[in-house]
């Protein structure tokens, strides 16, 4: 039977590549560009809504103890209270505008006693490595204009050494390494400062509100495995049917006296 020619050991690994390869496109490949698709959209929505809203309380958005979510991302917020500068770090290994950056976190008490982050800014590396000199953060009481921001997820811990020309530096910006690092118990979540409050450096600038290509790299992770199944179907439908390429690729079987003629033949020549 023809089918058992599709058993050999080279076919039976060329098959499990390709369904592997299609199963890899379906379940994992194409779901995560459609998941970055929507985190797109989620974060365009939230942009729009918020530029076209007035700040309010930040306890009106999030009370004592929540955690910021998609849902609070980008709302815009006032909150009054005092810098705390002896918990400052440094962001560090940054990217703002195509271009490389530190950006400048420093703890914020709140007038309730709850202690917050807050990203100052951005500021440009001096020779490409070092941190520049930049402005201290204001004393006393101050009222901010900020957008609420979800924690990075790189928790590695923060540093200081002779290379950080006495910064304590991060990788991430993120609340709890930050606090750790202060001994502080900084809130979920950081705020990011706006142009024109007290303490604010080079304001971080917005997302561009684009679509970006995650849906169409999804539908081509999608139309690659099935490239890839049609493909195999094919093959295999002529390796098995009569005359097919397994058949012209193998050798002609000879009866015995076909095989006689052929030896005599040989000799006479």
């Amino acid at each position: 039977m023809r089918l058992k020619l599709l058993l050999r050991p080279g076919w039976l690994l060329l098959a499990l590549v390709v369904v592997a390869f299609a199963v890899t496109c379906f379940t994992l490949l194409a779901p995560w560009q459609f998941g970055r698709n929507s985190e797109r959209q989620a974060t365009n929505t939230a942009l729009e809504s918020s530029t076209d809203s007035a700040p309010v309380p930040l306890r009106d958005v999030l009370p004592a103890g929540q955690a910021p979510d998609s849902s609070t991302e980008w709302r815009r917020v006032t909150l009054r209270g005092a810098y705390e500068p002896a918990g400052e770090a440094i962001a560090r290994l940054r990217t703002v505008q195509g271009n490389a950056a530190f950006e400048v976190l420093t703890p914020f008490r709140l007038d309730d006693g709850a202690h917050v982050l807050v990203n100052r800014g951005y500021i440009r590396p001096v020779g490409g490595v070092r941190v520049p000199s930049f402005a201290a953060a204001p004393t006393g009481p101050v009222d901010l204009t900020a957008r609420i921001r979800v924690d990075e997820r790189d928790t590695r811990p923060a540093f200081q050494d002779a290379t950080t020309d006495g910064h304590r530096q991060v990788y991430g910006v993120n609340s709890q390494v930050v606090g750790d690092a202060a001994n502080l118990p900084l809130a979920p979540g950081y705020l990011q400062l706006e142009d024109g409050s007290p303490g604010v450096l080079s304001a971080l600038p917005l997302p561009q509100m684009e679509a970006g290509p995650f849906f169409s790299y999804a539908l081509q992770w999608i139309a690659f495995g099935a490239m890839g199944i049609l493909g195999l179907v094919y093959f295999t439908w002529r390796e098995i049917k009569p005359g097919g390429a397994l058949a012209e690729s193998r050798p002609k079987k000879l009866s015995v006296a076909e095989q006689l003629a052929q030896d005599e033949e040989y000799t006479r020549t």
